[in-house]
This record gives structure tokens, sequence and C-alpha cells, in this order.
């Protein structure tokens, strides 16, 4: 209240371009598009080297933000189960190809499809995307490791929860967009 007497509305946050209402101060995060998981990332100076493109190793931590997101949005709290002395994930395998570059300011999508789920392991397919150009694709295997290194079941419900998300092209009716050649 002022000391006029005049009630005003909480501050809301505003896009300095648009001027409409954003919400609070948020980290950025990804969603599901059916089975698919798509996270936003922008291009920034530091993801560049000297010719301006985003350089190699970058677009493997653009996949494992995306990746990590994507436990999140399945319920998966990565950090508590480590915490508790459990498991983590870890890469075991890795194979990308780079297609064409991504440069500064480029807005792009990580696009995220669970492929397999094994009883240590989960099969995940990455593409960086500009629009409907794709630019990276890695096929990654990432295994549930414990505090000793070695490989652990994962969880009844974690396997559940990916078994609902495996990729189905045939099931969507959707072609996978992923051709290499």
């Amino acid at each position: 209240m002022t000391a006029r007497g005049v009630c005003l509305a909480a501050p809301r946050r505003y896009s300095a371009l648009t001027m409409t209402a954003v919400a609070t101060d948020q980290p950025v995060e990804g969603r599901f598009d059916g089975r698919e998981h798509r996270f936003p990332v922008r291009v920034y100076f530091e993801d560049t080297d000297l010719s301006g493109v985003v350089y190699h190793a970058n677009y493997l931590r653009f996949m494992e933000r995306a990746r990590s997101d994507m436990l999140r949005l399945v319920g998966i709290d990565q950090r508590a189960t480590m915490e508790a002395g459990g498991s983590a994930y870890a890469v075991a395998e890795l194979a990308i190809k780079y297609r064409r570059p991504a440069r500064l300011d480029d807005a792009l999508i990580v696009v995220s499809r669970l492929i397999q789920v094994r009883a240590a392991a989960v099969a995940i397919h990455q593409r960086v995307m500009r629009g409907s150009e794709w630019l990276a694709a890695a096929d990654v295997v990432a295994a549930l490791v414990g505090p000793d290194g070695r490989p652990r079941r994962q969880p009844a419900a974690w396997v559940s929860a990916y078994e609902a998300l495996i990729w189905q092209p045939e099931a969507t009716g959707a072609n996978t967009g992923d051709e290499t050649d």
C-alpha cells in the first residue's frame, strides 16, 4: 500500500522485447513432446572457437545437459541418489557424427529419444538441431554404476518410467529424421 492508500500488485518481471510477463527466474528446462525430450540451448561466445563455430566437444556438453534434464522430468533424482551413497550414470559408449556447424547466438534444440533399456543401462539417441536441420547426432549408452564403479541394476521404478518413453517410430507414424548420409 502506498502513502495514498493505493494497493499495488506484486511486481511482475517482463521481457524487454515483448513486454509480456514471464515466470520467475528459473533454469532453462526442456519438455517432452510425446516420447521425445526437447531441450533448448543458446550458443554463447564461450561455446565457440576462433572461427565462430561451436567447438566440437561442446556438443557433448549440450547433450549431457539435455539427458540430465530428461531424467529430472521423468522423476529420477540423480543428486539424491548419489548423496544417499547410491549409483550414478556414466557414459559407457558414445558415437557422434557432426554434419553442420552451429554458430554464435544460434538457438538450438537437443532432441533425445530413449532407444533401449537394459538391466544396468539405457541407450539414448540425441540430435542437436537448428530448426529442422540436424547439426550433430549421437548414440549414447549411459550405465548405472555404484560407488565402486561396477554396473548396478536400475531401480524397477526407473526402468518402468523409461519403458513408457522408448521411441517407437512405427507407433508414432513419424520418420526418425536421423538419416546420417
